[in-house]
């Protein structure tokens, strides 16, 4: 075996560039397909973290359409009523608010940035487990008085950093009191300025109906618990409610965001097949080069098996240094996208395994040919050329 394999080496060291570039073809299939699968692994480990922190607990209630189209609205009482459901640990309501909110009263109200008013109970945030990046949340203290809260798209396009400034809302002056991090299982309220409902009520002519409900529950009841929102929310039109989970959502997005992933493997598996063609045309045209070499081997005794053996055990280490070289890019690739999404790095082990199997299976397809056709050869022809 040791006599082979230095055999094999000698024979692709003799002609490096191509060797070289006949193994870049396999890596380059394989470091496709690695780094396809990496990427996806380290997705799904970031979403799983995610929803880890987050929790798949978190229901939302909110009002549909009714048998005329028209949009429903949710009872006053639907907030407490879905409160006294068994499991359920916690809620909070946030309701539309019909205004504007800008950075002076000197622009037109009309540019809003996509920035909408909602009215919020002070334990909106515990709810949805949101984190502020600076100042308080809305208490007891403030939902009464002129303050908001801005999520944090909202403070960006408004360019407020910080605590203490002034937004002009509903035709008058606001205090921030607050900004909140992203959250993620409600984008809704990244783009929000959010403000008490005694506030709301009391200045901007709020109803007190509720437009979206957040409830936390017992995570071994949320089937339970969901099943039973509707009518617990709105008993006489529960087919006018709409309850749904945020985390599905999330799932349901990052699902599309690797919908491509098998397309991606596709076209690695198609480099990967182009490569092993390479690794064959190589190995083709060293049976012809090296005529006279595999003549003096069998007129010095080396049977057809030998030779056979030879040129297959070559393809096979050509094959294989592309597939480790794969490999390494491939990972590479994975841990440097994943650092820049701030992702943890999850390269799944049969996948390096399956793709250094890959390799070897077209380097031993790729050089069959080659090693029969020199094994074929009889001495006396092959010396003679």
């Amino acid at each position: 075996m040791g006599d082979l394999l230095a055999l094999a080496v000698g024979g692709l060291r003799s002609r490096r560039l191509r060797s070289v570039l006949s193994a870049a073809g396999i890596a380059l299939g394989i470091a496709a397909m690695v780094a396809v699968l990496g990427i996806s692994a380290s997705s799904r480990t970031d979403l799983l973290a995610q929803l880890d922190a987050l929790g798949t607990n978190l229901l939302t209630v909110e009002p549909g359409q009714t048998l005329f189209g028209a949009n429903a609205t949710l009872p006053d009482q639907a907030p407490g009523m879905i409160s006294r459901i068994g499991p359920v640990q916690a809620t909070a309501a946030t309701a539309p608010v019909s205004a504007t909110v800008r950075r002076t009263d000197h622009i037109p109200e009309e540019e809003s940035g996509g920035i909408a008013v909602r009215a919020a109970e002070p334990q909106l945030a515990s709810t949805l487990r949101a984190t502020l990046s600076s100042g308080r949340f809305l208490d007891g203290a403030t939902d009464r008085y002129p303050t908001v809260v801005l999520g944090s798209v909202a403070a960006g396009r408004l360019g407020i950093d910080g605590v203490g400034g002034r937004v002009w809302l509903g035709e008058r002056w606001f205090t921030v009191i607050g900004i909140l991090d992203p959250v993620p299982l409600a984008p809704e309220i990244d783009r929000s300025a959010l403000i008490g409902f005694p506030v709301a009520e009391a200045l901007l002519g709020t109803d007190s109906a509720p437009g979206t409900i957040y409830l936390r529950t017992d995570p071994s009841q949320v089937d339970a618990v969901r099943a039973v929102l509707a009518p617990t929310a709105d008993p006489q039109h529960p087919e006018e409610v709409r309850v749904s989970r945020p985390s599905d959502a999330l799932a349901a997005r990052r699902a599309a965001g690797t919908a491509f992933t098998g397309l991606l493997l596709g076209l690695g598996a198609v480099a990967l097949v182009v490569g092993g063609v390479g690794v064959a045309n190589v190995m083709v045209v060293s049976v012809l080069e090296r005529k006279p070499e595999i003549g003096l081997r069998r007129a010095l005794g080396a049977t057809r098996g030998d030779v056979r053996r030879q040129f297959l055990a070559e393809s096979l280490l050509l094959s294989g240094a592309g597939g480790i070289g794969g490999v390494a890019v491939g990972a590479a690739i994975t841990a440097a996208y994943a650092a820049g999404r701030s992702w943890g790095v999850a390269v799944p082990v049969p996948a390096l395994a399956g793709a250094m199997a890959a390799a070897l299976l077209i380097g031993a397809v790729a050089g069959l040919y080659p090693a029969l056709r020199a094994a074929r050869l009889a001495p006396t022809d092959a010396l003679r050329t």
